[in-house]
This record gives C-alpha cells, structure tokens and sequence, in this order.
C-alpha cells in the first residue's frame, strides 16, 4: 500500500521556512517559496519514504518492548498451582 506523504498547511510552511533558512545560511544562497515547496516535494517524495520507514521501525521495536514488558508482568500475576 504506497501512499504519499502528505503533510498539512502549518506543516508544509513551517519546512518551507527551514529549508528557507538553511540555503540562507548554509549556502548564502536566498530559496524563493515556490522553489522551496519544490524541493520539499521533491525530498517527500525521494527520500520521505525512508524516513517514514524509520519511523515505523522505531515504533514497532518500541512496541515490541512494551509487549515483552506485558508479557513479564501477566506472566509475575500467575498464582502457583497447589501440589498434592
């Protein structure tokens, strides 16, 4: 299931904003705001998949780590069968 990413208002001109500033001050260079959107565009759509990617491995591993810690703790509740 392949869907792009998409981002809202506030948070497309926020990025526009930063990558505004890092041209400005890494490369003296001024970005326009169209120029900037197509980068950003560009960028989502290149590379956005990997990031996204991450972000999805990360959760899961932290999840997994949540259900393991479950895991011990309902396994900690079980009560000794008594023996005859």
């Amino acid at each position: 299931m392949a869907t792009e990413i998409k981002l809202n208002e506030a948070q497309k001109t926020h990025l526009v904003r930063k990558l505004q500033d890092y041209f400005a001050r890494e490369f003296d260079q001024g970005l326009g705001r169209f120029e900037a959107e197509f980068l950003l565009d560009f960028l989502a759509a290149e590379i956005g998949a990997g990031f996204y990617n991450q972000g999805l491995y990360d959760a899961r591993a932290v999840l997994e780590k949540h259900v393991e810690e479950l895991g011990e703790a309902i396994y900690q509740l079980e009560k000794p069968l008594p023996l005859k």
